[in-house]
Parts: C-alpha cells; structure tokens; sequence
C-alpha cells in the first residue's frame, strides 16, 4: 500500500473504480443520484402546498400547517439516518434502503393525486376524500424518513471515494455536489408547476398533480438505480460506532453524576462536564465543552427558519392572488420558488469574491457570527417586503359579506333604462343590459326594491354571508329572478364566468375546455372556469352561431349578457355586455422579487456563514454532531410557524408577516448579544495541546516504569550478590 493511501481503504472495501481525470468513476454515480434526488424532493414540495388547498381542499392555515410538519419532519430524521449509518449499516446500505423507502413514498403520493379513483360520480372531484388524505399523509411520511435519512450519508459518502492524495478533488467534488443540489432545485421549481398547471384525468379534467408528483417520483426511482449501478465501483466504509451516542452517554453520565454529588460536601468542578472525568477521557470532555458552546448559539437560530421556509407556504399562497402575466412568459404561483435557487448561483460567488473583501478592505471586522446577524436581519426585511405586497393585494381584493351581511348586485335584462330605490341608497339608474358597478351591502333579511315609472315594488329575501345578483326583466311585471355570485375569488387564478340569456330562444355557449350547455331563454348558466388568456365563446342557436372573444387575467369573475337584440349568425362581438363581479388580480408576481432578494442575502449570509462557523468551531470528530444541531433547528424552526400561526389568529395576513419579522428582530438582537461575548477558539489546537499532554503523561509513565524496572534490575543484582556473600548468608 502507498504511503499516502489511506490505511483504512483497502481493496477488501474499495471496489473496482477507475479514475476519470483524476476523479473515481464511482462519484459521478453519487452525482446523478443527487441532482435527480433533489429534483425529485424540491420538485414535490414547490406544488406541495397548493395540492392541499386546491385538490385535498384544504384552508391556507392548515394547508401551511401540514407543509410546515412536512418539513419539519424532513430535518429531523437526518439524526435517524446519520445513527443508523454509523452504529448500524454503513452508509452504503442505508442510502439504498431509505432510498426504497423514498421511492415508494413518492409514487403514492403520485397516485394519492390521482381523481378519478374516487371520483364516482365523474364530476372531477374526488367523492372519497380521506382515502385521498390518507394515502397522501403515508406518502409524506415515508418521503420524509427517505429524504432525511441519506441527507447526511450521501455527501459524506462521496468524499469518502477519495484517498487521501486527492484533497484538491474531494473539495471540486463537494462544490459539484452542492451544484447539484441547486441546479435540481432550480430545475424541478420550473418543470413541476408547469406539469400541474396541465389538465389531465380519465372521465374529467382537473389540474394535474398526480403528473406533478410523477415525474419526481420516476426521477426518485432513476436516483436509486444509478446509484445501484455504481455499487461495484463503491468504497463502502464499514460502520465505526455513533460519535453522536457517544456525546449524548457522556452529557448524560456529566448530568447523572452532578445529581449525585449535589451536596455542598463536594467541591464545585470549573465546568459541569468534568463530573463525567471519572469514566470518559478528558480530550472527550474538551470536544464536547467546545460543541456545546456552539450549540448554545444554535438556541435563537429557529426564529430564522420560522421565516425562511414559508417560501414554499404563504409565499406561494400570496402569490396565487396575483398576476403572472410577464409579458412573453405566464408564471404559475409555485414558480415564483425559481427566483431563490437563481438568486443563490448568482449571490454566493459575488458574496464571496466582491462584498466581504471590500468589506475587509473597509477595515471592518466582519465576523461570521456578525454575517449571521445581519442574515436575520435581512431576513426581517424581507417579511416587510411581503406585508407591503399584502398590503398592495388586499386593496384590490373584493370586500366579501359577513356572516350577518348581504350583497345584491342588480341587472337589467331590458332594452331601456330602468330606475331602482333600494334602502340606504341613493337612487340607481341602470342602462339597457347592464348591471351596476358594485355590490350593495345588507344587513336585513328582506329588502324592497322599487322600479320607478311605471312604478313596481317587489319583496327580495336575501341570504346571510352570500352575494346575490337580482335580474330584472324587460317586462318588470314578470318573475325577478334572484341568483347566487361567488362569495370568494376562484381558485387556482382561473376565471369564473356565466351566461345569462335575454333572448327568446335557447342558446348554446361552449369554449374550449368549457361548456356552458343549454340556457333557457332569460334564463342564466352555471359558473365555468376558464384560464388565462383569450377565450372564444361560440354561441349557437339552432344551425345559426356566432362568436364571442374576451381576454382575461387571473382570478376574476365575470357576468356575460347577451340581449334579445342579438342576431345569431352575425357578428356577437359588440353585442354582448358583461358585468365584473371580481376583479382580476392586479398586484404583480414581479412585486414579490424584493422579498426573494433579502430572503436570498440572508440565506447567504446566515446559512452558508453559519455552516463554516459551525465546522471552524467544531473538533475534528464531531462535525457530525453539529451538522445534526443545525439540521435540528430548521425543524425547529418550522414547528414555531405553527404555534405562532395558532396563538396569533391574526385576521389579517400583512399583520402576520409584521408579527414574523418583529420576532425575528427580537431573536436577532438576542443574538448578537450572545454573539458579542462569544470567543472564537481553534479546536485542532487545543485538541493538539491535549494530545501533547497525554504524550507527555505517557512519557512520564513511560519514564516512571523504567525507572521502576531498573530499580528491580539493581535490587536483584544486589540480591544476587548478597547470596553469592557466604558471611552475608550467614547473618541471614
């Protein structure tokens, strides 16, 4: 064996990999795995959110609920997998088992997504919702356990491929590796909500989530087998004992022992971590004093978390309220993610080779705890941001009904112009086939409405927390007809659009992906939803049709009227008259990048800072412990959006994203308190200074033994000589 071969990777273990430019082959099969695997992973979670709201139909505060137990899970099961591969399997085994695990996760829930399996009754909504939610809550289950259990054996696992001569290929390798992981992320953000936005379904078209979840599921499966292929090639380290359980045996005897000697009889040790000196060794004790420093600082990381993660939530749920619309491309809510994994190629490199030296250049001592500092700050902002984009949202949002309101909107069918009195208001003039502007609001169960000249009154009843439309006649002695509007904006940024038909015939009204059917002489159809862009509707009576086009926005509602002086067979287009019930969404998606670009700065400036404080901090076996320790506080993390988000039942969404960003303040100046009397140490120093001392200990052990051994040699030298002395054998 090389002298500079790492003794520990023999042939026995090493497989059969050959070198690519100095790379082992095998690593290229780790890479792949990971693109695809974090494809795979991001890919699921950017539509995850909105499958719960719009296909599980849940509400935005348990929609977020769920997806922030979701991730929460993913982070702490890292601490599973890492115990599992140390103490038990290897590396190599359990990336393959947990991967199986991970596959099998995510094709159920492609197939949890799947309507038509319950859909009876083929109206495109499942009728067997819990068998839906059951299966989609085992698939997330065993996603997270997959997903969390190789994240810290995979990496880890590719640096092990490399002796000890190809340092410089090793670090090339890790900088690939976490390209990988953004270039995935970046990939399926883009691929997977353009794959949802489609329509798809065997008896009825819905937005197709179960394809959404597919593609990552079928990029999960080819993860697996490239990484089975490679196994040959594999250098597979056997398990050498979890670090991890042994800092927790040591804590725990340190706690266990202290309780025992609580009496004052007892002297008081410099650190309690010394009371575990009488079963562990003491460069042990020293490791563990300098982790446990770290972790201290770990307490207020959560509160960055907290915020961080609700990209994937609120953020993505805010912009569903929103136009997509950028000119040559429509951008779908869940797409919005991109602008993160964009935004982290682009700031990392100019972070590290323009900011912080111009910052050192400046005279500044910008400490990497003072980066984490003014990451969370950064990170504040950015809720800031999308409080005043919330803000911008709700002034354009439709003020919908109470419980205890009514709303009416009016329309007339007639040719002429009609004068309406209605309580509390002023009187209404309404133009031929057309309705007013805006909703009136009651309080009242029953209202009159009255006509003025010839004069009619006419008894409405109204219903509580509903918006109404009242439509009026062309011969106001008939029967008003009273229907029901949207009560929210419709779902999924679709329009919801209606016919009404004031000819004396019926009428067909279809559109592509639509069909209004047959509509009964003043009479009105149901709601159909249709997408953004241009419709044309086709309205056809008998072997007469004519043609209507429209362009529409994102979330609006509309009322289309089509008057007894239409002519089918000509031209309908500027016949028709419409009535806008909801308006479009009017704030812009592009509002939205601000809060991605400070959220992004402080990723940088927190996370990527954070993880070499923690490495330059730790001792040189117990990275691992934490690499667990961060891993645990995004968990933590996303645990607090739900308690805050349940204690503060804010009514209003912008107040929740102040609330977020005021605690995150309040962490952040805790923080840099700790921060300010935190010393910076060199734990391979101090580890070398305890090594030097045992080598020195062992010397004079050494040294103490051989003095005794030669203090044996002369006293059985002189023993010798004594018997040898027959006069001294005498006196004996």
């Amino acid at each position: 064996m090389a002298d500079n071969e790492d003794p520990k990777k023999g042939r026995k273990n090493r497989g059969t990999s050959k070198e690519v430019c100095g790379y082992p082959l095998s690593i290229f099969f780790i890479v792949v795995n990971e693109f695809c695997e974090r494809f795979s992973y991001y890919g699921m979670r950017a539509v995850l959110v909105l499958y719960f709201k719009y296909f599980l139909l849940w509400d935005d505060d348990l929609a977020t609920s769920i997806y922030h137990v979701f991730v929460a899970f993913c982070y702490l099961t890292p601490i599973l997998g890492a115990i599992v591969a140390d103490s038990w399997l290897g590396k190599f085994k359990t990336i393959i088992y947990l991967s199986i695990v991970y596959a099998i996760g995510q094709v159920t829930m492609a197939i949890s997504a799947i309507h038509d399996i319950t859909d009876y009754d083929r109206d495109g909504t499942p009728d067997n919702m819990t068998f839906h939610v059951v299966l989609s809550m085992v698939g997330l289950f065993l996603i997270a356990l997959g997903t969390g259990g190789i994240k810290p054996c995979v990496a880890a696992f590719g640096g092990d491929q490399f002796g000890n001569h190809q340092e410089k290929q090793r670090r090339t390798f890790f900088s690939v590796f976490y390209l990988c992981i953004n270039g995935g992320s970046l990939l399926s953000t883009i691929i997977t909500p353009i794959l949802r936005a489609q329509d798809c379904g065997i008896y009825s078209k819905q937005k197709c989530y179960s394809l959404a979840f597919g593609v990552p599921a079928a990029l999960m499966l080819v993860a697996l087998v490239v990484f089975i292929v490679g196994s040959g090639m594999y250098y597979k380290a056997e398990p050498q004992g979890n670090i991890m359980g042994s800092v927790c045996k040591c804590i725990g005897f340190a706690i266990k022992n202290r309780y025992k000697h609580r009496s004052k009889q007892y002297p008081k040790r410099q650190h309690w971590m010394d009371w575990s000196e009488e079963k562990y060794e003491k460069l042990l004790i020293a490791q563990i004093k300098m982790v446990l420093k770290v972790l201290f600082l770990y307490i207020p990381l959560p509160m960055f978390w907290t915020l961080f993660d609700q990209k994937g939530s609120r953020w993505t749920l805010q912009a569903t309220n929103m136009d997509g619309n950028f000119g040559l491309l429509v951008i779908q809510p869940d797409q919005m993610q991109t602008v993160n994994p964009i935004l982290i190629l682009t700031l990392v490199p100019i972070m590290d080779s323009l900011i912080y030296p111009l910052i050192k250049k400046c005279g500044l001592n910008f400490t990497p705890l003072r980066r984490m500092t003014v990451g969370m700050v950064m990170a504040a902002i950015a809720f800031v941001c999308a409080a005043v984009v919330q803000l911008q949202i709700d002034i354009t949002f439709p003020t919908f009904p109470s419980a205890s309101e009514s709303q009416l909107k009016l329309m007339n069918m007639g040719n002429t112009p009609v004068t309406c009195l209605l309580p509390g208001n002023e009187p209404l003039v309404l133009p031929a086939a057309q309705a007013n502007e805006n909703f009136f609001t009651f309080k009242e169960d029953i209202i009159s409405v009255k006509i003025v000249g010839p004069e009619v009154t006419k008894s409405i009843p109204l219903v509580k927390g509903k918006r109404q439309k009242l439509l009026i006649p062309a011969n106001i002695n008939d029967n008003w007809l009273l229907t029901d509007a949207l009560n929210s904006k419709p779902q999924q940024g679709n329009n919801a659009i209606r016919f009404i038909n004031g000819m004396n015939t019926t009428l067909n009204v279809s559109t592509a992906g639509a069909d209004f059917g047959l509509i009964e002489p003043f009479y009105f159809s149901n709601y159909s939803q249709i997408k953004y862009g241009k419709a044309i509707f086709t309205l056809q009576s008998g072997s007469q049709s004519c043609e209507y086009s429209r362009d529409f926005g994102f979330g609006s509602s509309y009322t289309f009227f089509i008057p007894s002086t239409l002519v089918i067979g000509q031209n309908c287009q500027g016949a028709i008259t419409e009535s806008e019930d909801i308006k479009p969404n009017s704030a812009h998606m592009a509002l939205q990048i601000p809060q991605y670009f400070f959220i992004t700065v402080g990723e940088v400036m927190f996370s990527v800072t954070g993880l070499e404080f923690s490495y330059s901090q730790a001792p040189s076996n117990m990275k691992a412990v934490l690499q667990a320790g961060w891993l645990l506080t995004v968990a933590v993390g996303n645990f607090i959006v739900l308690i805050v988000a349940e204690l503060a039942k804010l009514p209003k969404q912008w107040a929740e994203y102040v609330l977020f960003a005021s605690l995150l303040i309040a962490v952040c100046f805790i923080f840099s308190i700790m921060a300010h009397f935190y010393t910076y140490i060199d734990p391979t120093e101090i580890e070398a200074q305890f090594m030097k001392k045992v080598d020195e200990d062992d010397d004079d052990d050494k040294s103490l033994k051989k003095a005794e051994i030669e203090m044996v040699r002369k006293d059985s030298n002189k023993s010798d000589k004594d018997e040898d002395d027959p006069g001294k054998r005498t006196k004996m």
